[in-house]
């Protein structure tokens, strides 16, 4: 690989004659780590009119190097970073000092630090993985995924792939959400109403820089998506927490004054239960009433295989005060980052430009992508197959827990991918998780899906959308065990 000559620069400052400047900084370049061995360098002439020196201070300069055994020449093909260049240093050198910001000060709002935690990235090596969210590679369609992406490329396809769309979506895509995804959940809409984001978290976002400021409330489900509530407190508004049962988000609970509601009625995040027809027709009432609007993260609406899902709350809205939110995340693979949003197109249209201002679209590849292998049937497919295979990996699981003697506090009657688990109050779940790991299992602590200071410790949630059947049930016996030791 040729190093460009755009990467070498003399300082202003820089001390010594010109053939001594470029010398070092061709070797800082090799003892930084930036210069790798066996990288061409530029040639001499190039350096020269690049720099503006002369070309025989250039040849001098890698004259010297080449003796020092920094470079090394190749015939007529050039030279070249030698192979028995110093080795760059292990370590990250890093800055020369400390800023002269002083950046408690400098930042104005934060935005780290909120209880969205990290799944370790390296989840796949681990034997037992009861994660969540994460895309099983042996149920991915990746030979179609792969034509669909090479049609996308084609030459038929160049607008979708090159044009800056501004504030605008493929309407390929859109076409399909509104004529196929959401007819299936009762929802019509047109593509007015129909915005493409990355992903429901960021639609999520969009949705509370739209519809919350400080004075505004908001209310979310306690236990709920962890990641929600950081967007919340971002905003500054008022959030008020209001405890799920067995039903969901119970309308009664929702203080009056609140401007949003945020819920996730056909799988509750986390305790996965499916909110009735009776508390949708209730919750509506409620919002109406107090001239609220609703939110609905509908994020696993295709994954209930056990039987037929509810109808949407948005299908039910005869006002126009329920935002939808669907995520092809869980469906595809999250790092897809593909969602959407449904609403009014006032809403709309403020969501559309606050994107385009932040980042203009989704890639247009990849939406392309997406159309065509949604409306060539793959999705489809592909869909019946995770359903086939979640179906028998949850019989297996839960047959595993009930040997095992844990506890279920909660799960989807519809499907779904997880269980959400209680053990006795003693244990911590955290600590709990950190012993699984170095027994190769991984499971999800349930305390950040809590509100509040005194949050309980003693949840957890296991996932079976990574894991294979055949380990299901060793995996959940370590779980057991684990638990049953902890003091």
């Amino acid at each position: 690989m040729a190093l460009p000559v755009e990467t070498f620069f003399l300082h202003s400052d820089a001390q010594g004659t010109l053939q001594a400047q470029i010398q070092q900084m061709v070797a800082q370049g090799i003892l930084s780590g930036r210069f790798q061995r066996g990288e061409k360098l530029p040639s001499t002439r190039k350096l020269a009119i690049h720099l503006g020196v002369s070309r025989i201070t250039v040849t001098i300069a890698y004259t010297e190097l080449l003796a020092n055994d920094y470079l090394t020449s190749r015939g007529r093909s050039g030279y070249f970073v030698s192979e028995n260049a110093p080795v760059p240093p292990a370590f990250d050198p890093g800055p020369r000092g400390p800023d002269g910001v002083d950046w408690t000060r400098a930042i104005g709002q934060r935005f780290s630090g909120g209880d969205t935690p990290r799944k370790p990235p390296d989840w796949a090596r681990y034997r037992f993985p009861f994660i969540y969210g994460q895309a099983d590679p042996t149920l991915f369609d990746h030979a179609n995924w792969r034509l669909s992406a090479l049609q996308a490329l084609g030459q038929r396809d160049f607008t979708s792939l090159t044009t800056d769309y501004y504030d605008q979506d493929d309407p390929q895509l859109v076409e399909f959400i509104a004529r196929h995804t959401l007819p299936r959940r009762g929802i019509n809409a047109r593509p007015e109403q129909i915005l493409i984001t990355l992903g429901a978290q960021n639609a999520l976002w969009l949705t509370a820089q739209v519809l919350l400021t400080q004075r505004r409330s908001a209310v979310l489900e306690d236990p709920s998506y962890h990641a929600l509530r950081d967007i919340l407190r971002q905003s500054r508004c008022h959030v008020t927490p209001v405890r799920v049962d067995r039903d969901g988000l119970p309308p009664t609970a929702i203080p009056p004054g609140t401007d949003v509601i945020f819920t996730t009625p056909s799988h509750q995040c986390p305790t996965t239960a499916t909110m009735t027809m009776a508390r949708r027709h209730a919750l509506l009432d409620r919002a109406r009433a107090m001239d609220a609007l609703i939110v609905e993260d509908d994020y696993e609406f295709e994954m209930s295989f056990l039987k037929p899902p509810s109808p949407a709350l948005k299908s039910l809205d005869a006002d126009g005060r329920v935002i939808y939110v669907g995520s092809f995340s869980k469906s595809l693979f999250p790092g897809l980052r593909l969602g959407y949003l449904v609403g009014s197109e006032p809403f709309i249209r403020e969501a559309r430009a606050l994107r385009a201002s932040v980042l203009r679209h989704p890639p247009g590849h990849i939406q392309r992508t997406a159309a065509y292998f949604l409306s060539l049937g793959h999705y489809d497919a592909q869909i019946r197959r995770m359903g086939r295979a979640f179906h028998d990996r949850r019989r297996v699981m839960e047959q595993a827990i009930a040997d095992t003697g844990l506890r279920i506090a909660g799960q989807g009657a519809y499907g779904g991918s997880s269980f959400w688990m209680r053990a006795p109050d003693h244990v911590d779940t955290d600590r709990l998780a950190e012993r699984l790991r170095a027994k190769s299992v991984l499971i999800e602590p349930g305390r950040a899906f809590f509100d509040g200071e005194d949050r309980p410790k003693n949840y957890y949630r296991i996932a079976y959308s990574s894991i294979p059947s055949a380990r299901i049930a060793e995996g959940v016996a370590l779980i057991a065990e684990a638990v049953r030791s902890a003091v």
